[in-house]
């Protein structure tokens, strides 16, 4: 009977992760402008460091999946009724790959006649910036952090803690290089100049976004973009912003731009609702595969059952 009421304790700490979960990732509460059907304008949060996936964004520290921000900026694609996009940026930047991505569909979504607003928080640095400066127009508070145009790769060498330790390292590898940044020993000098190369070429994709996003001059660009930050009136002074304004802001301009008369319908592209986490709608199946499976190797450790309802360990549940 003990062992019964585990199991359920269990099962209940298992739900009760799920709603925490559920009502930490519900879509955030905006206020309706209006009740109508046309000229929405959909709001796409970016919130954290840029990554690739939602596990990688973890699964309480909330960073900004690129896989769930592509999906919402899609859904705001396909959406008849959408007419702008704000996208609300509060990062210190990330992946240049997941920044990529879901550059990209910012893209797609101005072919497809969309206006898209960039609206920067406290900070919207590196990746963040990268994103921004794909939007038509973008609006930071006098006093974000912004900027932050370059790129950077750290390793660390950890080969002297490791002999400290009596800790040894046998590498068996195909080439010279397929260790290369491992943290048991110290690049060499043609392993810098590889990994430079690198950073160099990721460098110039961010200046020709910049130059090409802002529509400055690649000579200006290059002056600012040696890895400083800047506050969004330096910002906009130097031309990276176009308005100093918050959130409400971006919005309004959005409406302006997308030529929406009135007052228009703020809508939000989120995570799913609690109910549909719960219920696994089609839209959170991917999101559940992702960040609750890790349970179940944990249960299957504690607690495994066979068919009759023996514990392995022999004992009857009852």
């Amino acid at each position: 009977m003990r062992k019964k009421k585990i199991i359920v304790g269990l099962v209940g700490v298992i739900c009760l992760l799920a709603l925490v979960a559920a009502f930490r990732l519900q879509p955030r509460t905006l206020p309706l402008k209006s009740v109508g059907q046309e000229g929405k304008v959909a709001v796409v949060f970016v919130e954290g460091i840029i990554v690739g996936t939602r596990s990688q964004a973890g699964f309480f520290d909330g960073g900004a999946s690129a896989h769930s921000i592509m999906e919402q900026l899609r859904e705001a694609r396909e959406d008849p009724a959408v007419r702008a996009v704000v996208l609300r940026i509060n990062s210190p930047g990330g992946s240049a790959a997941a920044s990529q991505e879901i550059g990209d569909e910012i893209s797609k979504l101005k072919k497809a006649g969309k206006v898209v607003v960039a609206s920067m928080g406290e900070v919207a640095a590196s990746g963040g910036y990268w994103i921004a400066a794909l939007a038509d127009k973008i609006v930071a508070n006098p006093a974000t952090m912004t900027g932050s145009i370059g790129v950077i790769m750290q390793l660390e060498n950890l080969s002297e803690l490791y002999e400290k330790l009596g800790i040894d390292f046998n590498v068996i590898k195909s080439g010279p290089h397929k260790d290369m940044g491992s943290s048991t020993r110290d690049l060499t000098p043609e392993e810098k100049d590889i990994l430079q190369e690198m950073v160099n070429d990721i460098y110039e994709q961010f200046i020709k976004v910049v130059v090409k996003g802002r529509n400055l001059s690649r000579e200006k660009v290059e002056a600012l973009a040696d890895g400083r930050i800047f506050t969004g009136k330096q910002a906009k002074q130097l031309g990276l912003v176009d308005q100093l304004g918050n959130y409400y802001d971006a919005i309004d301009l959005a409406a302006k731009l997308a030529g929406i008369e009135g007052e228009p319908v703020v809508v939000q592209y989120d995570r799913p609702s609690p109910w549909q986490i719960l219920f696994g709608t089609r839209r959170t199946k991917s999101w559940l595969r992702e960040d609750f499976l890790w349970l179940l190797p944990v249960l299957t450790q504690w607690y495994r059952l066979d068919r009759s309802g023996n514990l392995l360990g022999g004992e009857k549940i009852e």
